[in-house]
């Protein structure tokens, strides 16, 4: 009886928390994810059109949301602006950067901070191997005809 009892709640709390396992997981339904990027859509179309900007501008710079939407936001607030004869607002800040555009921007960052690591590495390489090839008379035999070598230019 006592085992019955433990795994009802034990099912139970395991329910109940499906929920929250599939946020933090980043899991979404499909439904709520559409009507949310519905939202957003209308909110941002409203901006851009009062923020006087075109609409294939606000099409290129989030394109991650559903152009459907985005006209829908842009048309009803075109309409609301004429309607109530608002003027345009000039926008104060840049557009945000769209999310391929992030992870294409993090991967070359990540790429350029990699790079100076393996030159330095591949440096420290190159002059040990000099050093051990050459003999203490032969430098000092060189030393006056010897031209520096100059480093690579960083990015």
């Amino acid at each position: 009886m006592i085992k019955r009892l433990f795994l009802i709640a034990l099912a139970s709390l395991a329910f109940s928390g499906c929920d929250q396992v599939s946020q933090k997981l980043g899991l979404e339904d499909a439904a709520k994810k559409e009507a949310t990027q519905q939202a957003e859509g209308k909110a941002v179309g409203s901006a851009c059109r009062q923020s006087g900007r075109a609409i294939e501008d606000c099409y290129s710079i989030y394109n991650w949301l559903p152009k459907a939407s985005i006209y829908e936001g842009w048309k009803e607030m075109d309409a609301y602006m004429r309607e109530n004869q608002l003027e345009t607002v000039a926008p104060q800040l840049p557009p945000p950067e769209s999310p391929s555009a992030a992870k294409k921007r993090k991967k070359a960052e990540a790429s350029a901070a990699a790079e100076p690591e393996a030159e330095k590495a591949g440096a420290k390489e190159e002059s040990s191997t000099k050093s051990d090839e050459k003999s203490p008379a032969k430098t000092e035999e060189k030393g006056s005809s010897k031209t520096e070598e100059k480093s690579p230019a960083k990015h």
